[in-house]
């Protein structure tokens, strides 16, 4: 590791020398070229100095030692200078981490009901409504893309469109079977029941992410199954795609325009292609930090909602929180940073070892 933070500070001097050239400076291309890996690189660099400086201030600290008047002096400053050596060193490994390169996207986000019958769907639309509040006190724009009801008044299934500055970074940790324990309202006799829902969090992916052929299309129109008036239910508004070389389909039925609708679905689309490259490049790394979303069995839970206990328990990191109803009404920043710091450590450990 010590090797491989020397040259990037090699790097840093040579790249500093190369904008200074005016050859260099003459070609735009090449200068803006060199100047930008040079700014990427600065960071480590002077990380890399200062740590540096703290060593050499330590081995002046040890030559005082031998000194029997300035030993007490030198072994205080000794131990100052430890922690600062060990803060330079995390500090260097925290900027040597590789970012997540979808962490600025704004999220699609899928919430699906699983075991648990009427009783999951309406759990389904506790999770959407935490989301959205959790985005309100974020100043994120969420917007519902489409839903399926089920007969209880709860939800099937219901997507949606998450837009604002860090979102993905946020929201992708919440992608898994989250397990909800409670008395039902139509339970009668006042047994806890257990039920899931499946949360999918993809990063909205741009034209240029991801390439469709637009001959790997089919597109069906039908008539509207959400709400939105009397036009979107009887119109023929709603776009099904279909991409045929992978077998994705996506519906859309937010917008009155059948053409809006259209372009929304292939946006979706290409979302969830580029969350297919994601998970098979992150699969073949030999420490793959993201889980997949499950089938939806009680087994592979991420999280668990205990309403009798007032308690959520987050199963990646081994933390329980109480304050349920703050929890469902959007205060998650405890423990959505509880798992991106778990996520960073495992990125530091991968790092280490490569």
């Amino acid at each position: 590791m010590r090797a491989k933070i020397e040259n990037i500070a090699e790097r840093h001097e040579e790249l500093g020398e190369m904008i200074c050239d005016p050859e260099v400076m003459a070609q735009k291309a090449r200068f803006l070229e060199l100047s930008r890996e040079h700014a990427e690189l600065s960071p480590v660099a002077a990380a890399f100095a200062e740590l540096r400086a703290i060593e050499q201030q330590q081995s002046e600290a040890r030559e005082l030692l031998d000194d029997p008047d300035m030993r007490e002096l030198a072994q205080a400053d000794l131990r100052s200078l430890d922690e600062q050596v060990a803060g330079a060193e995390a500090e260097i490994l925290r900027l040597l981490t590789p970012k997540d390169p979808n962490d600025a996207k704004n999220v699609i986000l899928e919430i699906r009901a699983g075991t648990g019958g009427d009783e999951a769907g309406l759990f389904v639309s506790d999770l959407w409504r935490m989301y959205s509040r959790f985005a309100e006190r974020r100043r994120w724009v969420i917007d519902q893309v489409e839903l399926s009801e089920n007969s209880a008044g709860g939800f099937k299934e219901v997507s949606g469109r998450v837009s604002g500055k860090g979102a993905y970074a946020m929201l992708k940790f919440e992608r898994g079977v989250h397990r909800v324990q409670r008395v039902p309202a139509t339970e009668s006799q006042g047994r806890i029941h257990t039920s899931t829902a499946t949360v999918a969090v993809m990063p909205e992916a741009e034209d240029v992410d991801v390439h469709i052929d637009p001959s790997d299309l089919d597109f069906e129109t039908m008539r509207s199954s959400g709400s939105g008036g009397q036009h979107v239910n009887t119109t023929d508004s709603a776009v099904r795609v279909t991409h045929r070389p992978t077998g994705i389909a996506v519906r859309c039925d937010q917008e009155k325009s059948q053409l809006k609708n259209r372009e929304l679905a292939v946006q979706r689309l290409r979302s969830k292609l580029l969350e297919i490259e994601i998970e098979r490049a992150e699969s073949e790394r030999a420490a793959s930090r993201r889980e997949q979303i499950g089938t939806g069995e009680r087994s592979e839970k991420i999280r668990t909602y205990n309403y009798p206990q007032d308690r959520i328990t987050d199963h990646r990191v081994a933390l329980t929180r109480h304050n349920l109803p703050g929890f469902m009404d959007g205060d998650l920043e405890d423990v959505l940073s509880a798992l991106r710091t778990d996520d960073e450590a495992a990125r530091m450990a991968e790092l280490t070892q490569s």
